[in-house]
């Protein structure tokens, strides 16, 4: 990095601190990407990819070949790989050869490690023989491999061509790659001798100078997906949760292409293709009939994402397959292809074969999937402890209080302001008297002072990433001058996970857990407020060929930190801005620096769906937006929208005014504390559907297409969400709005969560909105509630609950509860209870399904049902029969909420007092 005077270096750190708008260009265009500039220019004629697959074999259970261009311009081959894995998955890796030059190559392309699960590789099928056929009117032969039941993998030798049929639709394709003859491939290369500086081997963007010592090295290539009506996915951007054309007839001339490049980005806009803070090249396909399919490249590079509209191609001149479409091309700057390709068939499929290969979602303990609340910066010990009170006060439940980067001593991270924060330890412990947690921040970035212990030791030990020239990189950030730790290095993870030790991290207590912020990573004197991409890793590996994945190993040393600091039993809370494929495995993220505006309340909702659409289920945004001061009703309406997130905080910069949910007033305090109150009351179907992640991958809040695949209404629709499959939630966007136009899908009922109300689905409903935003529990379906209101979900823990049952047409519902310890790992261990409440002709029954378990490790619980409220069921019976118990109970009509808004009245069976973990039945009378 070249040196800037101190005064240029002043201006910028203040300026960095202030609100700032987004200005695009601080930030590139594909124009101004090289790597994506060549790419696209390409792309405009298709047709043009001369490889043709040679020596096509068998080789340790994989199909391998050659790739060789029919031209003489390859610095050395490419090899191929096909590999199958079980549930329809296949892989496809190509990289260089490196021992065919000579001497062999001194670098090779950077494969991304420590993101499949080695769980993964176990499903492997081993191939055993491959068949050659000549497929359809294609005139040179194929290569043609098993997948699974009705799917086959084609490897088409000319022009070369991979791609899935299916053979349950008369052998139509599934997905392809490089059906338009897009792929390119751009080789490693180094600079000889008195070859002149060129754009190959360096480039320029506002000032700062990236050097390419082995000259670019892009890949591109196109994908398509067949008979799918959109396509989704490919986090992270504030907009529609389809993924509108960047290019083709009809689209706005100078669009740019989905950018994937993790970037600390002040107030985004919405609606917007500009990459944000994290990267997941996940993209799925959905089509008209339920269908969906998957393709993952797994890259650490920066990417750049066409979808490309209807007739696109229409001036190639080839002839192309006439079957319904939609074409993308996908651009790489560095690494190498390493790619999968997901069958489904249906949405769900496609989410649980992608975490199969990345990882499920960590289990998050109870405390962190409530309500958090935060602000830059609560000022001292006694505005926390002043907040902490206020919230009793006014009878509104949390469970986490916040601290931002100025309770620390200087910004040195593991440390507090002695003024400040002179009894840390004892602050922690008031909050965890009653049930509370607190989370601090710690950012990668370490302040270059060397009378700071931890500076002094990453230089010592050499821990720090490197500048071009071999020394200690050295940009700026939140405390100054700072430098960063090496994390794809396992030796510096490691190492940096022992700081989160109790001895370590003096003033730390059992009750504090962790916030990553600024981990994409963020350098404000860089190139894009980022590190640049001649910055060196571990053996040589460029920071170009790594930058996206940066924050996700920053992620997961801190998560196996707290790790390590609870003994390996207590489940660790790291919330992190940047993510990365398996980023699940480690905690939460949010979607970053929001604005208080009616459109960023709209655009988190297609933001957070995206995210668990690719894995991360536990995600949120800033409730009240982060920057500006939202007005009283937008407040209100993130408050009753943010209560269905699956990560619920309410966080502030600042230069904003305070906005504690007591300070708008009677009206709107009492609407907040409702729409909280929700959020306290759902925690348990909340927390089955976080063990529902856990083990199958399936997101916390869907698409309503996730849910009913086949109802093409829904297609567009993400302005409403699923949570779990039994809950349909429509936010309210637009200020001054008392009504709701309200999809809901499918032929049975749906129920408002508050009053009981009974809708048709399949029809559009216009609904009051005026004090809450429309929800609903779907008919045939079981939600279990705890009703008692406390401080915080720790003092919830033995309180009993309350089964609210939506029979549909044929008078049946079912559903499920899961619990554990909420805090450690005994329930890998079996220490669960997780049981089926099935209700049927007049009977409701509990099923274990938790498997016996020999373990030591036993959970019990003390809580039973006090409530069953059966909505939908007409009012008749009296009384209702306890077996095995052989006791009887009372049945009468009752309210569905205990407080607020008040409606119907319905058949209720109070206090059954059956324990909600023994098998029971309850017949009505």
């Amino acid at each position: 990095m070249k040196p800037l005077n101190s005064l240029l270096l002043s201006l910028l750190f203040l300026s960095s601190q202030t609100v700032l708008s987004f200005k695009r260009d601080e930030f590139r265009n594909c124009n101004q990407t090289p790597f994506c500039k060549r790419a696209r220019s390409r792309s405009r004629s298709p047709g043009g990819c001369t490889l043709i697959p040679h020596n096509i074999a068998i080789s340790n259970g994989d199909l391998t070949a050659t790739l060789l261009s029919k031209h003489e311009d390859q610095v050395r081959p490419l090899i191929l790989s096909l590999s199958v894995y079980h549930d329809g998955i296949l892989r496809l890796k190509i990289d260089e050869d490196y021992d065919y030059s000579d001497p062999p190559a001194s670098k090779t392309r950077f494969q991304v490690p420590d993101v499949i699960i080695p769980e993964f590789e176990s499903n492997k099928i081993w191939l055993q023989r491959l068949s050659t056929e000549t497929l359809n009117d294609e005139s040179s032969p194929s290569t043609v491999v098993y997948l699974s039941e009705g799917y086959d993998a084609v490897l088409r030798h000319e022009p070369f061509e991979i791609y899935i049929r299916d053979k349950q639709s008369g052998n139509q394709k599934l997905i392809s790659l490089n059906s338009h003859q897009l792929f390119d491939f751009e080789q490693l290369r180094v600079k000889k001798e008195g070859e002149e500086d060129s754009e190959t081997w360096e480039e320029r963007f506002r000032g700062h100078t990236d050097t390419r010592p082995y000259g670019p090295q892009s890949i591109s290539f196109d994908v398509s997906f067949y008979n799918a009506e959109f396509v989704s996915g490919i986090p992270e951007r504030a907009t529609s949760l389809a993924l509108k054309p960047t290019r083709g007839p009809g689209v706005e001339k100078g669009l740019e292409p989905y950018r994937l490049f993790n970037l600390d980005v002040f107030e985004y806009l919405s609606e917007s293709p500009f990459g944000l803070y994290g990267s997941i090249p996940l993209m799925i396909s959905h089509g008209k009939e339920g269908r969906s399919a998957g393709f993952f490249w797994l890259n650490a590079a920066e990417m750049q994402i066409d979808v490309l509209g209807d007739g696109w191609d229409a001036e190639s001149g080839i002839e192309w397959v006439k079957q319904k479409r939609i074409d993308t091309f996908w651009m790489s700057e560095a690494g190498i292809v390493d790619a999968f390709f997901f069958v489904g068939p249906g949405p769900k499929d496609i989410v649980r074969q992608y975490t199969s290969v990345t990882g499920r979602a960590s289990m998050p303990q109870m405390f962190s999937i409530a309500y958090h609340q935060s602000r830059w910066n609560y000022r001292d010990e006694e505005d926390v402890e002043n907040v902490d009170a206020k919230f009793d006060e006014h009878d509104i439940p949390y469970d986490v209080l916040w601290l931002d980067i100025d309770h620390t001593d200087g910004r040195r991270y593991f440390t507090w302001d002695s003024v400040l924060f002179p009894h840390p330890e004892e602050m922690q412990k008031k909050l965890a008297a009653k049930g509370r947690h607190m989370v601090t921040i710690v950012d990668p970035h370490i302040k270059r002072d060397d009378s700071f212990r931890l500076h002094k030791e990453a230089t010592k030990k050499g821990y720090y990433v490197k500048d071009a020239s071999g020394k200690d990189f050295d940009g700026w950030c939140w405390p100054g001058s700072s430098s960063y730790l090496d994390m794809v290095n396992p030796e510096i993870r490691s190492w940096w996970g022992d700081k989160f030790s109790y001895k370590n991290y003096v003033g730390s207590t059992p009750s504090l857990y962790i916030w990553n912020d600024m981990n994409e990573p963020s350098v404000f004197n860089g190139p894009e407020v980022s590190m640049p991409r001649d910055a060196l890793h571990l053996g040589g590996i460029e920071h170009r060929e790594m930058h996206n994945s940066y924050g996700y190993y920053f992620h997961m040393a801190t998560s196996d930190g707290l790790l390590k600091r609870g003994g390996g039993n207590d489940r660790p809370f790291v919330l992190s801005r940047a993510f990365f494929p398996g980023s699940q495995r480690y905690g939460s993220v949010w979607t970053g620096d929001n604005t208080a505006d009616w459109d960023h309340l709209r655009v988190s909702v297609p933001m957070i769906l995206t995210l668990g659409l690719t894995g991360i289920s536990f995600s949120g945004a800033d409730v009240g937006g982060y920057f500006g001061n939202p007005g009283p009703e937008l407040l209100v309406r993130w408050y009753q929208l943010g209560a269905f997130y699956p990560f619920f905080r309410g966080h502030a910069h600042q230069d904003t005014k305070r906005r504690e949910p007591w300070l708008f007033g009677e009206k709107n305090k009492r609407l907040i504390r409702e729409a909280i109150h929700v959020r306290y009351m759902l925690l348990p179907y909340f927390y089955t559907l976080f063990r529902e992640a856990n083990t199958t991958g399936l997101p916390v809040m869907r698409p309503l297409w996730m849910e009913f695949p086949s109802d093409e209404a829904t297609f567009s629709n993400d302005e409403a969400f699923m949570v779990g499959s039994s809950l349909l939630v429509q936010g309210i966007y637009t200020e001054g709005a008392k009504y709701a136009s309200v999809y809901l899908p499918g032929k049975e009922l749906w129920y408002d969560i508050r009053t009981g109300d009974a809708y048709k689905g399949g029809k559009t409903h216009k609904l009051d909105a005026a004090e809450s935003v429309p929800a609903f529990q779907r008919a045939g379906t079981i939600i279990p509630r705890k009703d008692r209101l406390r401080r915080s979900s720790t003092q919830m823990v033995n309180d009993p609950y309350t089964l609210v049952i939506a029979v549909n047409s044929s008078q049946a519902a079912e559903g499920e509860l899961y619990m554990d310890d909420g805090k450690s790992f005994e329930f890998l261990q079996g220490a669960y209870i997780h049981r089926r409440f099935v209700f049927a002709n007049g009977k409701l029954t509990s099923i274990n399904l938790a498997p016996s378990s020999s373990s030591k490790s036993q959970f019990s619980s003390k809580s039973v049902v006090e409530r069953i409220i059966l909505l939908g069921y007409a009012p008749g019976p009296k009384n209702a029969q306890i077996e095995p118990a052989n006791q009887k109970v009372e049945v009468e009509l009752g309210q569905l909420m205990l407080e607020g808004r008040h409606g119907s009245s319905f058949v209720t069976i109070r206090k059954p007092a059956v324990q909600v973990s023994d098998d029971w039945t309850i017949r009505l009378l």
